[in-house]
């Protein structure tokens, strides 16, 4: 005999909540209270409890479907933690009773035709953003023409201007990239004062943003290499730099950064010197490199609350509709060989 899949009323019961609870819960949480939602999450995982997507789609008519662009593979060793978020995006989608569906693009303006098609078909009715930039013409079309939308990543306002930054018509959840560098360089103090920041070229807003946590940390100047995205080209900045300046430690805003100046102290003879990187990617757990952990599990978590939110139900200023999430320093325990020589 086929076993019986459980129903709202069973893990209402199993909750000791009513069944609207629950349909809260799965249709509206942000409505409900933390420790009642808690309950009902963990009635939902111990039964196993399912929510019919198909008849919830008959009932509301709408897709309950969220688009998410599916960024080209570029090589390197920080797209993991995009992995990431997409990944839990759609584990903790599915308790609530939605879907996701991934898309390709080759520009913004080419997701902006996608994310047309796919609505006109009714096949989404939900967006993810990612890859924000300054004057983003995404999300001033999605606002235009009301499609539920939610940032990963700040809008970084006009370009000169943070006018966007603040406005609950664009909701956006980002990792706190300062508060990450300000850790990390608040460690690397602890190796001397001379804390270089090996950094992207100025303009980015997420690069700046990590930058000025570094800055911050320091308290004032101090010594800033730029450099593109790029093991190879760390590597040789880097190199570069430690023939010409004394260091105690550097901070990345990367562990792609990192792994280039982890491999230019070694081949100048520092193995020791302190490298802090970005990102908390496998790469850096082998190395034993310390390193920001983003937590994108967190920043699912916030995305989807605020997707699933009315803009009715509450206040609709600076703080419910834009999330900081906030990263932690992961320090590891160095290991390393002094080089070989003759």
């Amino acid at each position: 005999m086929t076993a019986r899949q459980p129903t709202v009323e069973d893990v209402a019961r199993r909750a000791g909540v009513s069944r609207q609870t629950v349909s809260n819960v799965l249709n509206t949480p942000e409505i409900v209270r933390a420790p009642t939602r808690a309950r009902v999450e963990e009635a939902i995982a111990e039964l196993g409890y399912a929510p019919s997507m198909a008849a919830r789609r008959l009932r509301t008519r709408r897709s309950e479907t969220i688009g998410i662009r599916l960024d080209p593979y570029a090589g390197g060793i920080s797209g993991i933690v995009l992995d990431r978020f997409v990944h839990a995006l759609t584990d903790q989608a599915t308790p609530r009773g939605l879907r996701l569906l991934v898309y390709a693009a080759d520009d913004a303006d080419d997701e902006i035709a996608r994310i047309r098609r796919l609505r006109e078909g009714g096949e989404i009715d939900r967006v993810v953003l990612t890859g924000t930039f300054e004057g983003d013409p995404r999300e001033a079309w999605l606002a235009e023409h009301g499609v539920p939308f939610v940032a990963f990543g700040r809008p970084w306002g006009e370009p000169g201007t943070g006018a966007q930054m603040g406005d609950p018509a664009r909701p956006w959840v980002d990792v706190d990239g300062a508060a990450g560098t300000r850790a990390a360089t608040f460690h690397a103090l602890g190796e001397g004062d001379r804390v270089a920041f090996l950094g992207w070229p100025a303009g980015s807003g997420t690069g700046d943003d990590r930058e000025r946590g570094w800055r911050e940390a320091l308290g004032g100047e101090g010594l800033r290499w730029s450099t593109l995205d790029s093991v190879a080209e760390a590597r040789a900045t880097v190199e570069r730099e430690l023939a010409r300046e004394r260091v105690d430690a550097v901070v990345c805003a990367s562990d792609a950064l990192a792994l280039g100046a982890h491999l230019a102290a070694s081949h100048a003879g520092r193995p020791e010197l302190l490298v802090v990187g970005f990102d908390n990617t496998p790469v850096a757990e082998a190395l034993g490199i310390a390193s920001v952990e983003q937590r994108p599990e967190r920043v699912a978590e916030a995305v989807l609350d605020l997707l699933v939110a009315d803009a009715s139900a509450g206040d609709v200023g600076a703080g419910p509709w834009h999330r900081l999430i906030e990263p932690v320093l992961v320090v590891r325990e160095r290991e390393y060989f002094s080089p070989q020589r003759p």
